[in-house]
């Protein structure tokens, strides 16, 4: 059988990133080309600097991509490339590279949706079997997606303000650690205690999340100690954000297994890097012993090419085409 060999790119926030991944396992190569340096001084990502520098490194990545995994572009078999969501001038640039490739060496284009990638990430530890329920948690995205197949999705809760990976650094700009706040907080959290109490918000329904109503207890908990002249512990801070944040993801996604009973769990995105939702995650999973659970390798909780591979690897299969005329797509719905 003839191998089947993906370009992918990803470019929806503030990484340049492509791969080469063979027959939707093999890693050939993984280029990530990070712009956090730039942004952390303005304490988050500024879509207008993102779009320019990937401006200025996509060439480059794609080069190093392709040296690197020792293929030329004749063997490529079709091109994948992060359709949305994200920030449109960011996926602007990737699709018109994604279209430039396909265009010039007559290769097939693979739209793939950004979660999609990232619940895809977990291939690299293990075959995902279905029915599958995904724990997505990043930057922009917290939600419960159930898939029965690799296109058949069904969203079950979502969060109704701020994602969870938006909340880590909306918390840590309050406390003046510094971006990206997640793993400001988790470090910090390691050296407090159980100290504080901050409340979980509720919510209207059962399987979706809220975590501004978290931010602001933060505020007012900070607020109430100044005021009653007592030194604020950052650590134990910490310590109680972090651990009333990911509890709201434990007790939603078990809540929903205990309901559906999935054969596979999965952890997704950025945040699924955070040690201590890892940890818990893991402790719960051992409740329900006929239950598989993958977590993804860290170097594919981040935005990375190598998982928009796996995806594109999988669309291809199911023969997920797009022709040149297929654009950006920054509110793009994984149930489409």
């Amino acid at each position: 059988m003839k191998d089947i060999n993906i370009l992918a790119i990803e470019t929806s926030c503030d990484e340049t990133a492509v791969a080469i991944i063979r027959n939707g396992k093999e890693i050939l190569s993984n280029i990530v080309s990070s712009q956090i340096d730039v942004h952390s001084a303005y304490g988050g990502v500024v879509p207008e600097i993102a779009s320019r520098i990937h401006v200025e490194n996509i060439s480059l990545v794609i080069e190093e991509a392709i040296k690197q995994a020792s293929i030329s572009m004749e063997e490529i078999t079709a091109i994948a490339f992060t359709k949305g969501p994200g920030l449109v001038g960011s996926l602007h640039i990737g699709v018109l590279a994604a279209k430039t490739l396909a265009w010039l060496y007559q290769k097939p284009l693979i739209p793939v949706h950004h979660i999609l990638g990232h619940i895809c990430a977990n291939e690299f530890v293990t075959e995902l079997k279905f029915p599958l329920l995904s724990l997505v948690v990043s930057g922009g995205h917290t939600e419960l997606v159930w898939m029965n197949s690799f296109y058949d999705f069904e969203l079950i809760g979502s969060t109704q303000d701020d994602a969870i990976g938006e909340a880590f650094d909306k918390v840590a700009r309050v406390m003046g650690l510094p971006y990206p706040g997640g793993v400001a907080i988790d470090k910090l959290s390691k050296e407090g205690k159980d100290h504080y109490v901050l409340p979980i918000p509720k919510t209207e329904k059962i399987y979706d999340f809220s975590f501004s109503g978290l931010k602001s207890a933060v505020l007012q908990l900070i607020a109430r100690e100044e005021k009653a002249g007592n030194c604020m512990n950052h650590a134990d801070l910490a310590y109680a954000f972090q651990k009333t944040a990911v509890k709201q993801l434990l007790d939603k996604t078990e809540l929903c297994i205990q309901n559906r009973k999935p054969a596979h769990v999965v952890l997704a995105g950025g945040v699924a890097a955070n040690s201590h939702l890892r940890q818990e995650i893991t402790d719960c999973l051992k409740k329900y012993p006929e239950i598989e659970l993958t977590i993804p390798p860290m170097y594919c909780c981040t935005d990375n090419a190598a998982m928009i591979g796996v995806a594109g690897y999988y669309g291809y299969l199911a023969e997920a085409f797009a022709d040149l005329s297929v654009g950006a797509d920054p509110g793009f719905d994984l149930l489409v």
